[in-house]
């Protein structure tokens, strides 16, 4: 007896088993809700989501993604669920569920039924769908799961993305997850704590996406009463005339129902013309209604006799504003949140314009090279030889289509640069060195002559410039590796371009203080500089060093085109943009001086940056304000920041 029991319950095991497997296939569980997975809605999809999540199936991702695509079918003849997708002509073919596997080809659009989830459907589908791709073995799902959920931020993430930091073994993706979680956990936290500790965390982020999320934390709503309210939810409070318009707070107690609406000029005006009897308004001859004031009269007559709504004066406008107090109030209902928010966003803002001045600081650096190398070529040949070169800009100009030239032959555009630096040095240098020879040299110690012959010929190389390559501006591109941006966080960036053109002026600064400090040439230089008539009694030639310090002013004025045209227009009139700023710089920082003219550049390019900063929307007015502050500098410190010594600077 007791072995035909054990045989008996082994047979009943055995015919239960397939049963039980059965209950676990995907389409099982899903036949089991086949009314709700067939006519989703947002009330009935949850316990269809939390039955699949809670079976462990791993084709449970692919079906809710098909669901959220509305690729899911019902088939009619049996009620199976399927993925469909395009078969020949006007049919369907059917892929299970769980394994993409193809189940029937060439199915007739009547014998299966649509499922379409609409939109709010699909938005909890999407949601439980994260939680899958959170914890998904491939790194780009986990990315994409990421993105899409930065998105969109809803308090039903903070479950699956909480569940899945722990097992994430990539950093930056962890530290992306983590920063997600705070950022939910401030705004959705189940408690004040949880909040709390989140919004401490971030304090002092620079980025945008966490001064939003303190913003949505602090959000207020406009509100007004007969008194303001007492408490940490008053977030300021409002006068009217300085924090928003009268016509608007007024507006406000009217739509509240706490003031008589005023009628509008073009509702008076209607009144009026409908009321005008024997050429007469309220009593005043219509002839006579030609100001606001006569207007107003007839208006408050017509109001006296009951004809139209009664007139709203200014007096009773002020009365009602002043029985009321405007104001904001947080949203947020929690007085410890809206204090913890608002010590983050004290410290974000503080973080944020200790970066903003570093940027700035970077920005003004950056334009303080540029100047440096558009000035460095005029501070030699000023310097030295006392001429006011107003052609300067022009060899800037020169560069900077030699360049363009150089990469019409050479397509590599890092090859091309190679070559465009020196050969706008030997080009300019060149150009140089025939401008002295010809025209400078007969002009010394004659200001006013030089002045208007270099004038002269700086018009003259704009209008070749102009027959040769046309007046629209040419490209000169930048190498691949220059591309982009230095970014250090949120608030603090830089190109690549003008991070090499200040290492481009740094290597100038060397190049410039060895030839001058370190060669023959550089002590002749500087022996003219000092005193022209003891350097020719010692064997230098004057004339000598005047051609080759021209030439050597101009070519440098010629690798700077070529830096500056990387990221301005080449055009025929790009030098005469900084022409006035070179001269600037090298006044400012003293005619002849390296040091001098680097320090010029440096005062120069913060001054201008910092007066953009406080006028924005007005660099024209910027650069007058900065000519202004150079003619107060220099009547204070006429010979510069770094003054020449020896004998030429007494001349």
């Amino acid at each position: 007896m007791t072995r035909s029991r054990l045989f008996c319950a082994l047979i009943a095991l055995v015919l239960l088993l397939p049963v039980t497997a059965s209950a676990q296939t995907l389409q099982d569980v899903l036949q089991r809700h086949a009314a709700e997975v067939a006519d989703p809605g947002r009330r009935t999809v949850g316990p269809v989501i939390d039955d699949l999540v809670a079976s462990g199936l791993p084709g449970v991702p692919g079906f809710l993604s098909a669901w959220a695509d509305r690729s899911v079918v019902r088939r009619v003849e049996d009620g199976l669920f399927f993925v469909a997708r395009e078969g020949d002509g006007d049919t369907l073919a059917l892929l299970d569920i769980a394994t993409g596997q193809t189940v029937a080809e060439a199915v007739a659009e009547d014998a299966i039924e649509e499922v379409r989830p609409n939109g709010g459907v699909q938005r909890v589908i999407g949601t439980a769908l994260v939680q899958f791709q959170l914890s998904d073995p491939d790194i780009a799902v986990r990315r994409d799961a990421v993105q899409a959920l930065a998105r969109s931020l809803e308090p039903d993430q903070i479950a699956p993305l909480e569940r899945s930091i722990p097992g994430e073994d990539d950093p930056a993706l962890r530290a992306r997850k983590e920063q997600l979680l705070a950022y939910l956990q401030a705004r959705f936290g189940e408690t004040p704590q949880v909040r709390i500790a989140a919004l401490d965390s971030l304090a002092g982020d620079l980025s945008v996406e966490t001064r939003a999320v303190l913003n949505q934390v602090l959000a207020t709503e406009f509100r007004m009463a007969e008194a303001a309210p007492e408490g940490p939810r008053l977030a300021r409070l409002l006068v009217p005339g300085e924090d928003m318009p009268r016509a608007d707070a007024y507006a406000a107690l009217v739509e509240a129902g706490l003031a008589e609406p005023a009628p509008t000029p073009a509702e008076m005006k209607a009144a009026l013309e409908a009321n005008i009897v024997e050429g007469r308004v309220g009593g005043i001859p219509v002839a006579q209604l030609f100001t606001d004031a006569a207007r107003a009269r007839a208006y408050a007559a017509l109001a006296e006799a009951g004809t139209v709504p009664p007139l709203v004066t200014e007096a009773q406008i002020d009365a009602s504003l002043a029985a009321h107090t405007f104001f904001e109030e947080y949203i947020e209902t929690d007085a410890d949140v809206i204090a913890a928010a608002a010590r983050a966003l004290a410290s974000t803002q503080t973080t944020v314009a200790v970066n903003q001045a570093f940027d700035l600081g970077l920005d003004a650096l950056s334009l303080a090279s540029i100047y440096f190398l558009a000035a460095i070529g005029l501070a030699i040949t000023f310097g030295v030889m006392g001429v006011i070169n107003m052609a300067h800009g022009e060899f800037i100009m020169m560069g900077a289509y030699t360049g363009y030239v150089v990469q019409l032959v050479v397509p590599d555009y890092t090859l091309s640069l190679l070559i465009a630096l020196p050969l706008a040095f030997a080009v300019t240098f060149g150009a140089g060195v025939a401008m002295e020879r010809l025209v400078i040299r007969w002009l010394y110690h004659r200001p006013l002559e030089t002045l208007l012959a270099t004038f002269g010929i700086s018009i003259l190389l704009q209008q070749l410039a102009k027959n040769v390559f046309g007046t629209q501006a040419r490209p000169l591109t930048a190498p691949g590796w220059l591309d982009g941006s230095l970014v250090f966080n949120d608030v603090v960036a830089i190109s690549y371009i003008r991070v090499a053109i200040f290492v481009l002026a740094l290597i100038f600064l060397a190049v410039l203080l060895y030839v001058l400090n370190r060669t023959r040439l550089g002590l002749e230089v500087r022996a003219v500089t000092q005193n022209p008539g003891m350097a020719a009694s010692m064997g230098i030639d004057p004339d000598r060093i005047n051609m080759l310090t021209f030439g050597l002013g101009s070519g440098i004025a010629g690798v700077a085109g070529v830096a500056i045209g990387l990221y301005a227009q080449v055009t025929s009139e790009m030098g005469q943009a900084y022409i006035v700023q070179s001269f600037m710089t090298v006044v400012v920082g003293g005619v002849g001086n390296v040091w001098g003219t680097l320090a010029g550049a440096g005062l120069i390019g913060l001054s201008q940056k910092g007066i953009e900063w406080l006028n924005p929307a007005n660099t024209l007015a910027a650069q007058t304000y900065m000519i202004l502050l150079v003619i107060l500098f220099i009547q204070f410190r006429p010979r510069g920041i770094v003054a020449l010594k020896g004998r030429a600077a007494e001349a």
